[in-house]
């Protein structure tokens, strides 16, 4: 892993954060994608501490954004190995579709569905130039099953599983491994908004914990060491693969 350059978008939060630190203490070059709203601080402390990560500002739903920053990580890296779409979104208020607005749903797709497509797209360019690489595509176990009032969300994750498959077949010509991360609930700032949305916390959270077998929530880090795992010579015959980590919730 030593010496490989990866984009990690949503990288200054969560899952992606915790996966950039994971792969910049194997050696990579990380660089750290997140939105261009504002300059988050997790990012310029990770950056500042570790020489091997830096960041760029680009909202992922952009697709002028995306492919300047792309431009950008090839002509200061020259190359690119790997790529880790967490950058994603929750809906704001959990609602049937007949509730929902359209504009609601149109943002859910910008980032979560047009967000992984159109980095997928700036990445493979230059994988492919340098002989193969890796992608992994951040999902949700909403993905494959159904929830109360998360349909649209559950939606665009779905879309992220198929588009995940997709890709690995139109690309293993190219030596580009595509896979896809199905996290359960995990405890990250986006949760945790979810929860602190709720009418009664205590009890979303109460739901949430119970909702897995192993009785509690993960943490970013797991997700990140299984992210690893797939991006890394380990994981060589692995490709279209959807790896669930979701404490048992969808065992049942």
């Amino acid at each position: 892993m030593r010496d490989r350059v990866a984009v990690v978008t949503g990288g200054a939060s969560g899952i992606g954060r915790a996966t950039v630190g994971r792969l910049a203490a194997d050696g990579v070059r990380v660089v750290l994608l997140d939105n261009a709203e504002a300059e988050p601080p997790e990012a310029q402390a990770m950056t500042a501490a570790d020489r091997r990560v830096w960041a760029l500002r680009a909202d992922v739903a952009d697709p002028a954004a995306v492919g300047a920053a792309f431009e950008a990580v090839v002509a200061r890296e020259g190359r690119l190995d790997v790529l880790v779409n967490a950058a994603g979104i929750g809906t704001l208020r959990p609602v049937t579709i007949d509730q929902a607005t359209v504009e609601e749903w149109t943002r859910l797709c910008a980032v979560n569905l047009t967000g992984t497509l159109l980095c997928c797209r700036a990445a493979i360019p230059p994988m492919r130039a340098g002989g193969g690489g890796a992608i992994v595509n951040i999902a949700s176990e909403l993905g494959l099953v159904g929830a109360p009032r998360s349909a649209l969300y559950g939606a665009t994750k779905g879309a992220v599983i198929q588009l995940t498959r997709a890709l690995a077949v139109d690309h293993a010509t190219d030596r580009i491994r595509v896979n896809c991360v199905c996290p359960g609930p995990v405890d990250t700032p986006l949760l945790r908004r979810s929860i602190a949305r709720a009418p009664n916390p205590e009890a979303k959270l109460r739901q949430e914990v119970d909702s897995t077998l192993l009785g509690r929530l993960g943490t970013p880090e797991e997700i990140a060491s299984l992210i690893r795992f797939l991006v890394s010579d380990e994981a060589s015959f692995m490709t279209g693969s959807i790896v669930v980590a979701d404490g048992g919730v969808t065992a049942r």
